[in-house]
């Protein structure tokens, strides 16, 4: 059963730093492209940052400059680190295991997510 864990989240003051990390198993974990989503109260789902199966990254405009998506494929793991954090940036983290046809999501993963909360 694949499984994809999140952990790292946690409530940290603003300008403060968090990393999350995000566990995959039963997957062949380089073969696909990784996402962080968030999804704050009363607010849609948004992506993050991206890394694909080759190391490529994108980011929101929101997070540039502030966050770095990562990945170790040899520990089936993707990371993101968060600093100076913002009262903005609250909401529930989740982690997307996915491969890609065109458009179309042929697998795809994700994780139950883990809450940050940025607050003094």
């Amino acid at each position: 059963q694949v499984q994809l864990v999140e952990s790292g989240g946690g409530l940290v003051q603003p300008g403060g730093s968090l990393r999350l990390s995000c566990a995959a198993s039963q997957i062949a974990f380089s073969t696909y492209d990784l996402g962080w989503y968030r999804q704050a109260p009363g607010k849609q789902r948004e992506l993050v940052a991206l890394i694909s199966s080759s190391g490529d990254t994108n980011y929101t405009d929101s997070v540039k400059g502030r966050f770095t998506i990562s990945r170790d494929n040899a520990k089936n793991t993707v990371y993101l680190q968060m600093n100076n954090l913002k009262s903005e940036d609250t909401a529930v983290y989740s982690c997307n295991a996915v491969i890609r046809v065109g458009e179309t999501r042929i697998y795809d993963y994700w994780g139950q997510g883990t809450r940050v909360t940025v607050s003094s």
